[in-house]
C-alpha cells in the first residue's frame, strides 16, 4: 500500500500554480486554510496561515500551523520549544543561490556547498515537530568568495564554509580562455551536536537495522574538510561547462575524492537544462556527501531505552570498509519555466546499502485550476524493491487539488515525515516516522507591491 501511495504521488504530482510555492518579483500572496489531519491514524483539527511576499530580491515566507486533537487541546509538540517559537518565520531570503549574494534565514531545505562532496541537499528541518531556524550566507566578490551554512540557532548542529578564489584572475593571465576563471575551493564542516561522533567501544552488527554499539562510547565532534578545484570548460550565452576534482577527509576517520562534469544548458528560455555526472572515489571509514538530506534523522537514536543500544551514522561510517567506489548523478530540466523535474541518484560499487535517491517535480501554469507537488527523499537504498518502500530512510510531501474558485483551494495533502522521540525530561532520543493525511481548504490571495 505504501508503495501504491508514494507511485501514485509522484505520478500526480506534476503540476503546481507558481503563486502558492514561489511568488515572482514584487509579488505576493496570503494564505490561510483549515482541514482535518490524520497523524498516525488519530484526527486533529489544523488551523494554518502560510502568506508570502516577494519584492526585488528580498522574499518571507511565513508558516503558522496550529494543531488541534479531538478534545480540543493544542498538540504537545507544536510549541514545547522556544525554536518552535522562532520558526513560524519559514524562511527569509535575499537572492537567489550562485547570485552574486544569497542569503535565506529559517528552514534550510536543499543546502549545499561547493560542489556538493560534503554537504549536499542538507535539510534541517525535516520533522515539522521539530523546526529550526539556520542560515545560508553566500557572496561572490568575483575574484573570491565564500558560501556558508549554519544549521540551527541556539543549539549545536552543521556548521560548514567553504571560500574559493579564482587566483588568475590578479594575473595577466584572466583573460587566457578557460584558465582564466580556474577556481581553488577550501571547505570545512562539522556537526557540533554532542552525539554527532560516537566512536564504539563494543559494537556489533544487527541482521536489518545496522550498527549497535552499548552505552560504553565516546562522543565527540565530527568534522570534515576538503578542497577542490573547478575548471569552466565551455562558458557561452547557451551552454557552461565545468570539470571539477574534490577531496575530502572525514577527521579520525577515512578520506575520498570525486572527479566530475557539470553542464548547463539554457535554450533561449524553452528547455534549460542542468545536468551533474561524478566518479566517486572512496577509502575506508568514508562516505561522500556525509552530511545529506535526511542527516538530522540519521545522526542518533536510541534503539533499546532499557538497554540504552543506540545507532548512529557515525557508526555506519565507522564500519564503512572497502566500500568500493561509485557514481553520482544529477539532473534537472525546466520547459518554458513551467514544468521542472529534479532527480539525483548515488550508488557505490560494493556497498549494497550505498544508494541515495532524490526526486521532485513542479510544473507552474499560471491559470492552472489546479495544484499538484511532491518531493521524495531515501538513504540507504538496497536495491530497487527498496526504492519506494516508506519506512525510517524516507521522506515525502505530495499535495494534489483543485481551485473551484479563484482564490479558494480545495486539496489532499500526504506527508510521510519524522517525529521526535523523547523522554521524560522531554530530551529528543530519537525520531520515528509519521504518517499525515490531510484534507484541506486554503484561501491564497494574491497581491502584487
Amino acid at each position: 500500500m505504501k508503495k501504491l501511495i508514494l507511485a501514485l504521488s509522484l505520478f500526480l504530482a506534476i503540476t503546481i500554480n507558481a503563486q502558492f510555492t514561489n511568488p515572482l518579483p514584487d509579488q505576493g500572496f496570503f494564505g490561510g486554510g483549515a482541514g482535518v489531519t490524520w497523524i498516525d491514524g488519530a484526527p486533529h483539527y489544523t488551523i494554518r496561515l502560510f502568506p508570502e511576499i516577494a519584492f526585488a530580491n528580498i522574499g518571507v515566507g511565513l508558516d503558522l500551523n496550529l494543531e488541534f486533537t479531538s478534545d480540543g487541546n493544542l498538540r504537545t509538540e507544536n510549541f514545547n520549544e522556544f525554536s518552535d517559537y522562532l520558526s513560524i518565520i519559514r524562511y527569509f531570503r535575499y537572492g537567489k543561490k550562485n547570485d552574486p549574494v544569497y542569503a535565506r534565514l529559517g528552514a534550510l531545505d536543499h543546502a549545499t556547498l561547493g560542489h556538493g562532496t560534503i554537504i549536499n541537499r542538507y535539510n534541517n528541518s525535516v520533522s515539522y515537530d521539530k523546526r529550526r531556524v539556520g542560515l545560508e550566507l553566500d557572496i561572490d566578490f568575483g575574484i573570491f568568495g565564500f558560501e556558508s551554512v549554519y544549521s540551527a540557532f541556539g543549539e549545536a548542529g552543521v556548521i560548514g564554509m567553504r571560500g574559493y578564489l579564482r587566483p588568475l584572475q590578479l594575473t595577466s593571465l584572466k583573460d587566457v580562455p578557460i584558465l582564466g576563471n580556474l577556481e581553488t575551493g577550501a571547505t570545512i564542516a562539522m556537526d557540533t551536536h554532542e552525539y554527532a561522533d560516537i566512536a564504539p567501544d563494543n559494537t556489533y552488527v544487527g541482521a536489518d537495522n545496522g550498527i549497535y554499539a552499548s552505552n560504553d562510547t565516546d562522543y565527540g565532534n565530527m568534522t570534515i574538510w576538503g578542497f577542490d578545484l573547478g575548471l569552466p570548460i565551455v562558458r557561452s550565452k547557451i551552454v557552461n561547462m565545468d570539470l571539477y576534482y574534490d577531496f575530502i577527509n572525514i577527521v579520525d576517520y577515512g578520506n575520498g575524492s570525486a572527479i566530475g562534469l557539470q553542464i548547463a544548458f539554457k535554450g533561449l528560455g524553452l528547455v534549460d537544462i542542468y545536468t551533474k555526472f561524478e566518479r566517486r572515489i572512496n577509502g575506508d571509514q568514508y562516505q561522500p556527501a556525509y552530511f545529506n538530506s535526511l542527516y538530522e534523522i540519521d545522526r542518533f537514536s536510541i534503539v533499546d531505552t532499557t538497554t540504552g543500544i543506540i545507532r548512529s551514522k557515525a557508526f555506519d561510517l565507522y564500519s564503512s570498509v572497502s566500500p568500493g567506489n561509485g557514481y553520482f548523478g544529477e539532473l534537472t530540466v525546466s520547459i518554458i519555466n513551467t514544468f521542472n523535474i529534479i532527480g539525483s541518484y548515488q550508488r557505490l560499487d560494493d556497498d549494497p546499502k550505498s544508494g541515495i535517491l532524490h526526486l521532485s517535480t513542479n510544473i507552474a501554469p499560471e491559470e492552472a485550476s489546479f495544484v499538484a507537488r511532491a518531493g521524495y527523499d531515501k538513504v540507504r537504498i538496497q536495491d530497487e524493491k527498496d526504492l519506494f518502500t516508506l519506512d525510517d530512510r524516507s521522506y515525502l510531501y505530495a499535495e494534489l487539488g483543485y481551485k473551484p474558485i479563484p482564490y479558494v483551494l480545495v486539496s489532499m495533502v500526504y506527508h510521510w515525515t519524522f517525529t521526535p522521540e523523547r523522554d521524560a525530561d522531554d530530551n529528543i532520543l530519537g525520531y520515528i516516522p509519521q504518517k499525515k493525511i490531510e484534507p484541506r481548504v486554503s484561501f491564497v490571495y494574491p497581491f502584487n507591491m
